[in-house]
């Protein structure tokens, strides 16, 4: 019997297995997919997250971004050169995901891909994880199988609505000014955006609805097409790809008996600007932490990580919640009185390289927005 049972083999499961694994706990780590797998997402990472671990990430890093490019359906263009931060990471998400099990497996996590969980079953203080490649025991159950997690409702626990968004992948060659780039568009996309991250051989195009749970995905592929010509780029050339993304709402129980949600599945997305990458992580680390605390007799310890994250995280998300709301009633005035501000703009890229917090600075930003007409 494990120690712990992890279903889902992304950022915050695989951060889960190696904090675990490394403390010498007995890790299985299940995934669907057949890895190294590809996954749709735009690939822009926090270097905050070297913070949670004690090993390099360099060997997936492609490149690095220092500057942000913002415009307005396409146009009305303002360039933030981000001073004092260290540069945001780019990364492909197959390898890095495929590298941060590298990580865990090297510490000791049992790992299985192209296994698919078919139902769980709280025994006693064991749960009995089914699978198509057969039934597995652990003390400890983490959700970490993303936005629409299955695990999640097997558990009977709070789902949350999700949001369509879409990436598109295109090859091609990089200019040295547009590597150290990040580009975000809004307006285009109502009651969404669309962002382009620059990788080693090509660009990476997403686009998400983040406060329109009914939004189309026809509209997603269309606006995606029109942005990429913006780069001369043939969309065509390219894969696309449909997704989810779960983003928070709300301060919600992330915990049920002697099993934990993580990632996605707990709804760890950003809901101003999409980020996932480092909010899934610290929510990994943490429950590892929550496990550990469980295994030594803590009784408290699963409701402290509900709490935990709740407090650390969830009250920063709510603060941007909020922000998208006021923003996305009167996009254009908003963005003309605020993203195109250098200032803002400074702050919102600080934002993304997880140098700053919106707890830091959404006082502000509401007093401000609050009295722009048709916003406040």
């Amino acid at each position: 019997m494990f120690d712990c049972i992890i279903v889902g083999a992304g950022p915050a499961g695989s951060s889960a297995a190696y904090h675990l694994a490394k403390q010498g706990h007995s890790v299985l780590v299940l995934e669907k997919a057949n890895f190294p797998r590809e996954k749709s997402c735009g690939g822009g990472v926090s270097p905050a997250i070297a913070q949670w671990f004690d090993f390099d990430f360099s060997p997936v890093v492609e490149n690095h971004v220092s500057q942000v490019k913002y415009t307005f359906k396409m146009g009305d263009p303002a360039e933030v050169e981000l001073q004092g931060v260290t540069p945001m990471w780019m990364v492909q998400r197959g390898q890095f995901d495929n590298f941060l099990m590298e990580q865990a497996t090297g510490k000791g996590a049992e790992f299985k891909s192209d296994v698919e969980v078919t139902g769980v079953s709280l025994q006693g203080e064991t749960w009995q994880v089914e699978t198509t490649n057969g039934t597995f025991a652990g003390k400890y159950l983490i959700a970490a199988d993303g936005a629409n997690s299955s695990v999640a409702k097997l558990l009977g626990m709070d789902v949350t609505p999700t949001v369509a968004a879409a990436s598109l992948q295109i090859p091609g060659d990089v200019s040295d000014r547009r590597k150290m780039t990040a580009f975000f568009d809004f307006g285009s996309l109502k009651n969404g955006f669309m962002w382009c991250f620059p990788k080693a051989d090509g660009y990476s195009f997403s686009a998400a609805y983040v406060r329109d749970p009914k939004g189309k995905p026809d509209e997603l592929k269309k606006q995606l097409t029109k942005y990429a010509e913006l780069f001369n780029l043939d969309a065509s050339q390219g894969e696309y790809k449909e997704h989810s993304l779960n983003l928070w709402h709300k301060d919600r129980a992330l915990h049920s008996d002697r099993a934990l949600l993580v990632g996605e599945a707990a709804g760890m997305v950003d809901p101003l600007i999409g980020e996932g990458i480092r909010p899934a992580m610290f929510t990994g680390v943490r429950a590892a932490d929550a496990i550990m605390g469980a295994l030594q007799g803590d009784a408290n310890a699963l409701s402290s990580y509900t709490e935990s994250i709740n407090q650390e995280w969830g009250s920063n998300l709510a603060k941007a919640d909020f922000l998208a709301g006021l923003f996305f009633k009167a996009p254009k005035i908003a963005y003309k009185m605020g993203v195109k501000r250098p200032a803002a703009g400074q702050l919102m890229g600080k934002i993304l390289c997880g140098e700053l917090s919106y707890s830091q600075v959404a006082e502000k930003a509401t007093q401000k927005l609050k009295f722009i007409p048709g916003i406040g």
